[in-house]
């Protein structure tokens, strides 16, 4: 076989789900190029539009163990509307069925810019988190949101009187993973919090992606830095090292600006802050 017959690209294809060495046939790409890429933006289209089964959701998230969910929507009508208008995504409809609670944690289950990643993902994250954060917290009963931006979650969590909301939300397709969940904390949560007041762990997708129980445990760590500092958002750094491995680094999750001289050490890599859904 000559070297132009020889793929130099297939060895690094098993390790990454982008697209790489694609190479090319006269003066386009390959076919099968071409139809893996359109198949995948087909996907990520569709996920987009998917409608969330929320009966059957709901039906998954009792059977958890938290308590029955409580179903909610968003001020946008529509799905067309909410690709359309954000800003109606981030607004609720109506809270009043969401019973107040003196829990310490909530947890908010958002079909987002993927519905289908929280039908795929959601339910089993939501029990790695109760295995977690549950061992030594309060967790109120859960609340199912669509046509869900993060944002709503900070509404949802006041209503809650939870200390700390995590929203679980389908993140953006892309044409790599038209599934994958995001999370999003916000400590004593209400209307008004920005994007800088929250921490994100993103791309749960096993098993591709990041595993249920090491996002629980990322989580975990987080929400210990945030009850300690008495706020999440980018002055809360989780050293992802230690929590990956169920540990909390020396003194727990390291948090603060690089100015105030509590930034992590150099050699530890720090988790997505405010990823944007």
């Amino acid at each position: 076989m000559s070297l132009a017959e020889v793929d130099l690209w297939q060895d690094l294809r098993r390790h990454t789900q982008a697209r790489i060495g694609l190479g090319r046939s006269g003066d386009g790409q390959p076919t099968r190029s071409v139809l893996e890429f359109r198949a995948a933006h087909a996907l990520a289209r569709d996920a987009v539009r998917q409608p969330l089964d929320i009966e059957h959701l709901a039906q998954q998230v009792a059977a958890v163990g938290l308590g029955e969910p409580v179903a909610v929507t968003s001020q946008a009508g529509t799905r067309a509307e909410y690709l359309r208008r954000p800003d109606l995504g981030r607004q609720p409809e109506d809270l009043c069925e969401i019973p107040c609670s003196t829990a310490q944690v909530g947890f908010v289950l958002c079909d987002g810019l993927s519905p289908s990643a929280l039908t795929e993902h959601g339910v089993r994250l939501l029990r790695a988190l109760v295995e977690v954060v549950g061992a030594h917290r309060t967790i109120a009963a859960p609340v199912i949101a669509t046509g869900a931006r993060v944002a709503l979650g900070d509404h949802i969590g006041e209503a809650m009187g939870v200390q700390t909301v995590v929203v679980l939300i389908g993140e953006r397709p892309g044409l790599s993973v038209a599934s994958s969940l995001g999370l999003y904390l916000t400590h004593l949560p209400r209307p008004g919090r920005t994007d800088a007041e929250r921490n994100c762990v993103s791309n749960v997708h096993p098993p591709d992606g990041l595993g249920y129980l090491e996002a629980a445990r990322v989580i975990d760590a987080l929400i210990t830095g945030a009850r300690q500092l008495g706020r999440s958002g980018i002055d809360l750094k989780a050293v992802s090292g230690g929590a990956l491995d169920g540990q909390l680094p020396r003194g727990g999750p390291s948090f603060g600006s690089p100015s105030s001289g509590l930034a992590e050490p150099p050699d530890r890599t720090t988790l997505d802050q405010h990823r944007v859904s």
